[in-house]
């Protein structure tokens, strides 16, 4: 594994978003198993919240999927290693006030809590399933 997946690694086990994230899976009754650059798969997730197919607490990867359909799924799990490595920067769960606020203006700005949400947007819109922004009309200069 690179170095900077073990400094994401102990990161969010020190901060404790990586427990927080398998103590989720526990109370969710997941199957977890090892995953790709130290995350952990926890598959399975039946708790009705939040409604993604897949979500990422700390290095967890909670998804509805077994393990198979998940893997066959690389980008998906490229966006979720990518939202891993946000907790780290976040410090661990100050992530989530700050992931719903985001959250919450992009589905006042666009209707998709992900469209215009940043931290959706710099773990690949595409990758993660959620719909492109839009193109801006842009606004004609004024002129008397």
């Amino acid at each position: 594994m690179r170095p900077s997946l073990r400094v994401r690694q102990a990161a969010n086990w020190a901060n404790l978003s990586t427990p927080a994230g398998l103590l989720l899976a526990a109370v969710s009754r997941t199957r977890t198993g090892k995953g790709p650059g130290g995350l952990i798969l926890a598959t399975g997730y039946g708790l009705p919240l939040p409604k993604a197919a897949a979500f990422t607490v700390g290095n967890v990867v909670l998804c509805r999927v077994d393990r198979d359909t998940l893997k066959s799924h690389p980008r998906l799990l490229a966006h979720e290693a990518r939202h891993s490595t946000q907790y780290a920067c976040c410090l661990g769960l100050p992530f989530f006030p700050l992931y719903a606020a985001c959250a919450l203006y992009s589905q006042w700005r666009t209707g998709n809590p992900g469209t215009a949400n940043v931290f959706e947007r710099l773990a690949g819109l595409a990758d993660g399933g959620y719909p492109r922004p839009a193109p801006t009309q842009k606004r004609k200069a004024f002129s008397p």
